[in-house]
């Protein structure tokens, strides 16, 4: 498949229905939401760098994850891959509980309070990935912040990108 037409989807081939899934992920690949799920994830980063962004007690870590490195991200931390162009890296997650419940969750970029939430049973993570991110996109009163009335990006600027992938 060529860049052109790999860019335009979500990045994702699962690679293994069994068991735990496998993931092959590439860039460029950036959204706002931080996703949860009770399950930890493994990720290996086989080309480029990646930038994982996290929320852990309480707190916004970035975590980069470079080229040959592993990273195992336990389970119910707030995360948001961020892919750059021309990166390529593997994500391994082991199967969700029955009754797991996945959530987007979005913060202010202005103030880091919470903003917005989409919870889902998880049966097809880029499908309801994609339809909960849409819905927040088209619902401008969902991405105003209650605190500082900021209005939430649904993907960061490419600005924002560059200072992210420089790890500015």
């Amino acid at each position: 498949m060529s860049r052109e037409r790999r860019s335009q989807h979500l990045q994702e081939k699962q690679l293994s229905p069994h068991h735990s899934t496998f993931r092959n992920v590439g860039g460029p690949n950036a959204r706002t939401d931080y996703h949860i799920n009770s399950t930890p994830e493994f990720f290996y980063q086989h080309k480029g760098r990646m930038l994982l962004k996290t929320v852990q007690d309480g707190a916004f870590q970035d975590v980069y994850i470079n080229e040959g490195e592993l990273f195992l991200l336990p389970g119910n931390v707030p995360h948001n891959p961020v892919r750059f162009e021309d990166t390529v890296g593997v994500v391994i997650e082991q199967p969700r509980p029955a009754d797991s419940v996945d959530t987007l969750r979005w913060y202010c970029q202005g103030c880091g309070e919470k903003v917005h939430e989409a919870s889902f049973y998880c049966t097809d993570l880029g499908t309801q990935i994609k339809a909960a991110v849409n819905a927040f996109r088209e619902d401008e009163g969902a991405r105003k912040c209650g605190k500082c009335g900021e209005t939430c990006d649904v993907a960061p600027s490419q600005e924002k990108m560059a200072k992210m992938r420089d790890g500015a």
